[in-house]
């Protein structure tokens, strides 16, 4: 894609998993960025605080005024303003949520703070502060019980299983009445089960490595008869950064009799962000056997409530908005995964 100017870029959620991959990616790129982020103890701190060091290693000689970092949530939107107010990013790239299908049980409160609240916040700056471009994480839970494959953004999202998920489609709803509003380019990737080095300690791929390292029993779900669609760090890296490159435009061809759910008249986009190859879990538990050398110990348990069976993601028309190709198979990733995972950790 052409390269363009693009100004300051606002990351919210910039020590997590996929935030700090696409803030070193920015600033390799020499641009601008200023990020946010809680530092919530969701999980470990000292692994968030371990990604803006990793983020500061990509900053040599002049790059280092390229990166400016605050301590800040999004549900503050008095301090939320300010950065606004002091940077004027022209483009905000929002991944600040409170993350994980099965704390939502349990945890709801803060799902509504951060994923709907704090995500109000972000698109009152947007509009109060002109940004041209919005990019937001959505997810593929908001799939919910769907069993039509692979999942497509103009299939019906309107049955989600966890509140995680419905916090996520609202937040494509409260996007879209922006952008029919306010005229504000806002584009929504849903995220397919992201893995890959620093990635998040609650997640399939760092639970079972650590517990097979360890000697522990990892519980398998649904007796192992699960599929997802496993999608690597840096090909969701770049799509995003091929979408802060083209904003969203409105749909021309936009059917109000037939409306196509993932556009609009309005500026704003849905895609799905994923590998488009879903993998079995007992295959991929074998995969990360043959790497590491050591046989797992499972516990076969029934699905958990909140989960779904089967993730799969069409790609297609996120590969015609911008090009996304998928780089990495599962088997490349998990080798990268297991390698920085040792590295990391000092495992042997």
């Amino acid at each position: 894609m052409k390269k363009i100017d693009l100004g300051t870029v606002l990351v919210t959620g910039a020590a997590g998993f996929i935030g700090a991959a696409l803030s070193r990616k920015l600033l390799k790129e020499g641009i601008s960025v200023v990020g946010v982020d809680n530092l919530n103890d969701y999980y470990d701190v000292s692994l968030k605080k371990s990604r803006l060091n990793y983020i500061a290693q990509a900053l040599d000689g002049s790059k280092k005024k390229l990166w400016n970092f605050y301590q800040i949530s999004i549900e503050n939107k008095n301090e939320i303003d300010k950065i606004f107010n002091n940077y004027a990013p022209s483009v905000v790239v929002n991944l600040a949520a409170q993350a994980g299908v099965r704390y939502s049980i349990d945890n709801p409160i803060s799902y509504f703070n951060s994923n709907l609240l704090g995500f109000g916040n972000i698109l009152e700056a947007c509009r109060n502060y002109k940004v041209t471009n919005l990019v937001y994480a959505s997810s593929s839970s908001v799939y919910g019980g769907n069993k039509k494959t692979p999942f497509k953004e103009k299939h019906p999202v309107d049955h989600q299983v966890s509140l995680y998920a419905a916090t996520k489609r609202s937040n494509e709803l409260m996007a879209n009445s922006y952008s029919h509003l306010y005229g504000i380019p806002a584009t929504g990737l849903r995220f397919f089960t992201v893995y890959g080095p620093w990635g998040r300690p609650d997640m399939a791929p760092m639970i079972f490595v650590n517990s097979i390292l360890s000697g522990k029993v990892i519980k398998v779900f649904n007796y192992g008869d699960s599929y997802r669609d496993f999608t690597f760090i840096d090909d969701v890296v770049e799509a995003i950064y091929r979408c802060c490159l083209k904003p969203a435009s409105p749909n021309t061809q936009f059917d109000i009799y037939n409306p196509d759910p993932s556009s609009s008249k309005a500026p704003h986009r849905i895609f799905n962000l994923g590998c488009g190859k879903p993998v079995n879990l007992l295959a991929f538990i074998e995969l990360i056997e043959s790497n590491l050398k050591i046989k797992a110990k499972k516990e076969f348990l029934p699905l958990q409530k909140g989960d779904v069976e089967y993730t799969s993601a069409d790609i297609t028309a996120l590969n015609d908005w911008i090009g996304y190709e998928p780089n990495y198979s599962i088997d490349s990733g998990i080798l990268e995964f297991i390698n920085w995972f040792r590295r990391y950790y000092r495992q042997t």
